[in-house]
């Protein structure tokens, strides 16, 4: 017989733009595989203003067998629906941490390739009101659906490499007329499956006008 019983767990993020008087916070999202120390270096380019923060995945394993290179997850297929839950309370704890400490007013949530997933459920929960979703190079999870009362939103962009490794030209196409049809701005560019800075200061610029 199969049981659960709850205990609580150290969960580590990253900062970038460390600033008392922040009202702008950036949420971003790793994707499978990656650890946030590195992966939020791909936004140290951006402007200062913004509080960019990284949370990781509860799961930290080994990439290559039993040693060398970690990195971090966010489910896996295995008791999915509970950590999918046990995701949500983490980030919106982490909000209110990030809330008490700055003076937020403005959240942009961002989730690149697996992350991105948890990205669309963290806004679907509504604990946490954010001004828009960033979803990068990422399908819309299919068990998830997406209410009509998002559907007037302006803010929200998808946004993808032309030469992606993971979505060929008949899949990219597929996928982004997918988001348009929820309402998304579509922003594709000269890259892999990677974020891209030009592309992403560009559409923060537009959130911000």
């Amino acid at each position: 017989m199969e049981a659960t019983f709850k205990f609580s767990k150290t969960y580590r993020y990253q900062i970038l733009n460390e600033n008392a008087n922040a009202t702008t916070v950036l949420y971003v999202l790793h994707g499978y595989g990656q650890l946030v120390k590195f992966f939020i270096q791909k936004f140290k380019e951006l402007d200062s203003p913004i509080l960019v923060v990284a949370p990781e995945g509860m799961h930290r394993f080994y990439r290559n067998g039993n040693a060398g290179r970690v990195g971090a997850s966010w489910m896996t297929k295995e008791a999915r629906e509970t950590d999918i839950a046990d995701n949500m309370g983490y980030l919106t704890e982490l909000d209110v941490l990030i809330s008490k400490k700055y003076p937020i007013k403005n959240r942009i949530l961002l989730g690149f390739s697996q992350g991105a997933s948890t990205a669309i459920r963290w806004k679907l929960d509504k604990k946490v009101a954010f001004n828009s979703l960033i979803v990068w190079a990422s399908d819309f999870p299919p068990d998830v659906v997406w209410h009509e009362e998002f559907y007037g939103e302006k803010q929200n962009y998808f946004a993808i490499g032309k030469n992606d490794e993971f979505f060929n030209a008949e899949k990219t196409s597929e996928v982004c007329q997918q988001f348009l049809s929820l309402g998304y701005k579509i922003e594709q560019f000269e890259g892999t499956h990677d974020i891209e800075t030009a592309t992403l200061k560009r559409i923060l610029k537009r959130i911000a006008e």
